[in-house]
């Protein structure tokens, strides 16, 4: 942008209503960043397909329609959407209600909301359902503002009002179409371009990752209008999603566990999505070969019941990943869905605020040729490690460990390196408590995202390590410092085993510590742990944390 006075241009004839102070700031904020940017991607980019030009083009409808009529899974999808939408055009709108810090429900409903009535629109003509879609949004345009002091909240709104204004386009009044650019562009994009907000720009973790696409959505949403800034806007977050999709190296192990990969590379996705449908390319950022082979992890991350891995800050329960579609197609292997299969045969998760996703991406696969995977151990190394194991991916009484390695200082993170989960039989035998509802935390003052070593973070009993199964030393916390790697896996049936070297995790409280978990003969866990203490007295407490009922069975039990 050799000529940031283009900015003016672009946006005097869309200001329209903007009050005359805030036009000002948010044009001194456009010349400030414009003057400095340099395209490196979209350098030769024109124009834009016309709308909609998000996710899904004019008349790719027919090929979600075929995919209908020919899979009965699809057209249970399709009808459960349908459906919802019966329901959701019968309550009222959405309204600005915070909780704590927060306006995040209210953005992921919107999400919801607006995302399916405009599927159901697009595939049924039916114009009540983009009446109650311009409703939703023509409200939330009043909002005072999206929360930007939390912008996750702001992000997924815009996104929301993206989606509904692009795909509803041609149908929106043009009084409508200027309110609701007006609100993408005011309370979406402007807050998005100063400093004061905008700290996960340089994260490596899924604020990066849904900030980017739910503000890309919006600049590709109203391009016509204000084209340099959309340019500007889309190649910051070009250059920038690459901060996250790096941590996935060198495996696909995702750094904050199996909620967050839901949420950070379910973002990643969408944004990926997005850009190849709108420019024809990706600019590459799929050539990362760790990114593109995450999804292996995700599966793996999910018990032979579908409960998962739950270490950081994340639930128990598995469920539907829509990006795992978007990573089947693209990589041709549909034993990436085998679980999501066995969750849609379960019913369809119509609160999923992302479901219509999966009828784009899912669209060319036939589910009738959806097949187990056949290795029974992943391994990912990286910022958080894991090995990942189990007897079979067909018998629901399998034997499934997890066991984890890393550091407290990655986002989301727990005292858990060296923790575990194992289930067999049907039962989850050592468990995990997962997470905690983090406005019950904060109300009360809880320094929660501080992760250095004497925070207050550390002080809530389920984010220890006294409430993991892990060891402790003299009563003491580990290390947030420290770090710990899986060394060495074997995938043979007759001992299929992990080691991790947990030193550094405990540096200060043991001279070694190395631990072994092997599943031997398809039947037996075996947990081993060798250590060497400090030359003085040592405490050393073991700890499994178990719904079970323990016994104890002999002198050496």
């Amino acid at each position: 942008m050799k000529n940031p006075f283009t900015f003016f241009i672009a946006i005097m004839s869309f200001a329209g209503s903007i009050p005359k102070n805030t036009l000002l700031t948010f044009l001194f904020l456009l010349l400030t960043v414009g003057s400095q940017a340099q395209l490196k991607y979209l350098q030769n980019v024109k124009a834009l397909p016309p709308h909609p030009r998000i996710l899904l083009l004019q008349d790719e409808e027919q090929e979600i329609k075929k995919a209908i009529q020919s899979d009965p899974v699809w057209a249970n999808v399709h009808q459960s959407i349908m459906t919802e939408c019966d329901q959701i055009i019968l309550r009222p709108t959405l309204q600005r209600i915070q909780t704590g810090r927060r306006l995040l429900s209210v953005s992921r409903e919107a999400i919801r909301r607006i995302f399916f009535l405009s599927y159901a629109y697009r595939m049924s003509g039916e114009d009540k359902y983009r009446q109650h879609a311009e409703k939703e949004m023509l409200a939330i345009s009043t909002f005072s503002d999206w929360n930007p002091s939390h912008f996750l909240d702001t992000a997924e709104m815009t996104m929301a009002m993206a989606i509904g204004y692009d795909w509803l386009f041609s149908s929106l009044s043009e009084a409508s179409r200027q309110t609701i650019r007006d609100a993408i562009l005011m309370k979406g994009i402007d807050p998005s371009l100063g400093t004061r907000n905008t700290w996960w720009l340089s994260v490596t973790h899924n604020w990066n990752q849904v900030c980017n696409a739910g503000i890309t959505y919006g600049a590709l949403a109203i391009w016509e209008e204000t084209p340099e800034l959309s340019k500007m806007v889309v190649e910051r977050a070009i250059d920038k999603i690459q901060l996250p999709m790096n941590d996935y190296a060198p495996d696909g192990a995702y750094p904050e566990g199996y909620n967050y990969w839901d949420y950070g590379t379910g973002f990643n996705v969408l944004f990926l999505s997005a850009i190849e449908k709108a420019f024809g390319t990706d600019f590459s950022l799929t050539e990362s070969s760790a990114f593109m082979k995450t999804a292996a992890y995700q599966e793996n991350m999910t018990g032979p019941f579908h409960w998962c891995f739950n270490y950081s800050d994340c639930g128990l329960g598995g469920g539907l990943s829509p990006a795992m579609f978007w990573f089947a197609s693209k990589t041709n292997d549909l034993s990436l869905l085998w679980n999501e299969k066995a969750y849609l045969a379960n019913g369809v998760p119509i609160k999923e605020r992302i479901l219509p996703a999966i009828m784009i991406w899912g669209r060319g696969i036939k589910t009738q040729h959806i097949q187990p995977p056949q290795e029974l151990l992943w391994k990912g190394e990286g910022v958080t490690p894991v090995a990942l194991m189990r007897t079979s991916w067909t018998d629901p009484n399998a034997i499934y460990v997890g066991f984890k390695g890393g550091t407290a200082l990655s986002n989301h993170a727990h005292m858990d390196a060296g923790s575990f989960v194992m289930d067999a039989n049907g039962v989850r035998w050592a468990s995990d408590f997962g997470s905690q509802d983090y406005n019950s935390l904060e109300s009360k003052g809880v320094d929660l995202w501080n992760s250095s070593q004497n925070s207050q973070r550390w002080q809530v009993f389920r984010y220890n390590n006294f409430a993991h199964n892990v060891l402790t030393i003299n009563n003491q916390l580990h290390v947030t410092g420290g770090y710990a790697t899986i060394q060495s896996v074997s995938s043979s049936p007759e001992r299929m085993n992990a080691t991790s070297d947990l030193t550094k995790i405990y540096e200060g409280q043991l001279s070694k510590y190395v631990r072994s978990i092997a599943i031997v003969n398809k039947q037996n866990v075996v947990v081993r742990d060798e250590l060497k203490t400090l030359d003085k007295e040592t405490t050393v407490r073991w700890t499994m944390l178990t719904a079970a009922e323990a016994k104890i069975t002999g002198k050496n039990s």
